[in-house]
């Protein structure tokens, strides 16, 4: 990627945003997860120096060896995988800013016990199943308002900041709102929730208009 198709990108992907904000509300604030995960340092540097500030890797691993070739750089890393339990040391290690996976209670359980164990806190976002998708991992729509209290009032370490999904895998845009609009009611009966992350590169401008407050925007930006 060149430095001029990574402006090019990036204002591209900018302006969709605007777009859909500004049909919600002028003073609705969208963040911008730019996800690296099929990139390299070096590109993941051309959109840093674009604009670009936040990225997110979905493996500890690779999250990483980007942090240490970029650890010039300001950047606020984002863990948004599925977090393997062998590897919950090393993410908390690399402290990110935000961990977008908590997807099940004995995940938090041992997350929670190895942040005390190193008097570290973690933010993190509840991943919840709202599409109710095998092939996804998540609570599911009818536990994720209790977990979500349960999760906040028992593993203290953890900073519950609110819910992430991955939309409807489907070429129905009524049923990919669908999930977008459960997932935002789950969000506004979570106390304390300030984060609604949902929308990648096919939907994110549907998931802003459901009221998407982080969107994770890999291929649009990356190409």
């Amino acid at each position: 990627m060149t430095k001029e198709n990574a402006i090019k990108n990036l204002d591209e992907v900018i302006t969709k945003i605007e777009f859909s904000r500004l049909q919600v509300d002028n003073h609705k604030i969208v963040q911008l997860v730019a996800i690296s995960k099929y990139s390299t340092a070096e590109d993941v540097q051309k959109l840093y120096e674009s604009g670009q500030r936040a990225f997110g890797e979905n493996k500890v691993q690779d999250l990483k060896i980007k942090q240490e070739a970029l650890d010039d750089l300001p950047i606020a890393w984002h863990f948004v995988g599925s977090l393997q339990k062998n590897k919950i040391n090393n993410l908390i290690d690399l402290s990110p800013v935000l961990m977008h996976s908590l997807d099940s209670l004995d995940l938090a359980e041992d997350l929670d016990k190895k942040l005390k164990a190193k008097n570290k806190k973690m933010n993190c976002l509840l991943q919840v199943n709202s599409a109710c998708e095998d092939s996804k991992s998540g609570f599911s729509k009818d536990e994720a308002i209790d977990m979500y209290h349960k999760i906040k009032e028992k593993y203290t370490n953890i900073n519950l900041k609110g819910i992430m999904s991955i939309g409807a895998h489907s070429e129905d845009r009524t049923q990919i709102i669908e999930s977008f609009k459960t997932t935002k009611n789950i969000f506004d009966n979570c106390q304390g929730a300030t984060i609604c992350s949902m929308g990648m590169s096919g939907d994110f401008e549907m998931a802003i208009l459901e009221g998407s407050s982080m969107i994770r925007v890999g291929s649009a930006l990356f190409k």
